[in-house]
């Protein structure tokens, strides 16, 4: 990775926890708060808002107005995995190689935080975004973000890949299950940052191809690191898919077969900023990075 895109990938990370800590004070009751913030600032690659606050930054030349929303996104993602390692969920004890949620604080606080994250995260957006942003932005914004965390995507994802444990589901299922639980939130942080950044017709459907490409690349890679990785290079335990029967890419093609798919979406991401004259060393490094930990 050249000096220049790393140091800007940790200026946006570090502008991000500084940010989440800021939206995240800590009120009473305490262990709501404190459940909320535990797993908010558990680290992680802030992959989510920094494709959403980089995105704005390449098509209008900054990116404050996409503070808020890119933070929002980063409660919604959190909100997810807490609700997604609860015991009636894929019952995880690790994540970010800490305790879950559930295990550090209680079943019902855990369930509770994800409920409050949710609520909260578009509050965020309606109290922080700056005010030069039109209601109309902030209105579609707020849509692309409750229809992405609702029934129609996140949640739909999130029952389908319930439903299909244990089962001999088709490779149509097995991409409504990525495309929804997964690629959902990357298309979000991408249209979100899109729209913010007055972006046109043209541009919003590049960047959504190119959210699609790297959010399916993301969860094929995950699924192989489930069957390669440790619980310390992890951050969660390895191997749950298999104990689970679930159904992944790995398991309905091959080892073989989910490298090669990653590397193709990956270079098909990169195309699309390419053809699109859309110019980001970042989001180039994010699309090669994933291809990257797979090798």
């Amino acid at each position: 990775m050249k000096q220049s895109v790393k140091q800007q990938l940790n200026d946006y990370i570090k502008l991000i926890e500084q940010k989440l800590d800021e939206f995240l004070p800590l009120k009473y009751p305490e262990e709501i708060w404190e459940s909320m913030r535990y797993s908010v600032l558990a680290g992680g690659k802030r992959l989510r808002p920094v494709l959403c606050l980089e995105t704005c930054r390449v098509l209008s030349g900054n990116f404050e107005q996409a503070i808020p929303a890119a933070c929002a996104i980063e409660m919604l993602h959190t909100q997810s995995l807490i609700h997604d390692d609860l015991p009636c969920m894929d019952n995880d004890d690790y994540r970010r190689g800490k305790l879950t949620n559930h295990k550090k604080f209680s079943e019902s606080t855990a369930v509770l935080a994800g409920d409050a994250l949710l609520s909260f995260a578009p509050q965020i957006i309606i109290q922080k975004t700056p005010k030069t942003v039109s209601q109309d932005k902030i209105l579609k914004v707020l849509e692309e973000f409750l229809v992405s965390a609702g029934a129609e995507k996140l949640i739909a994802g999130q029952v389908v890949d319930i439903d299909s444990e244990g089962k001999q589901i088709d490779k149509d299922t097995l991409h409504f299950i990525h495309e929804n639980k997964t690629a959902a939130l990357f298309k979000l942080s991408l249209r979100t940052g899109a729209i913010l950044g007055d972006a046109d017709e043209l541009q919003l459907a590049a960047l959504t191809d190119y959210a699609e490409k790297i959010g399916l690349a993301f969860q094929i890679m995950d699924d192989i690191l489930d069957v390669t990785s440790t619980l310390e290079e992890l951050g969660k335990t390895p191997g749950k898919d298999a104990l689970e029967e679930k159904a992944t890419f790995v398991s309905l093609y091959g080892m073989d077969t989910a490298k090669q798919r990653v590397a193709s979406l990956c270079d098909e991401a990169c195309d699309i900023l390419k053809e699109n004259n859309i110019v980001s060393d970042i989001l180039q490094e994010i699309a090669n990075s994933i291809t990257e930990r797979v090798a």
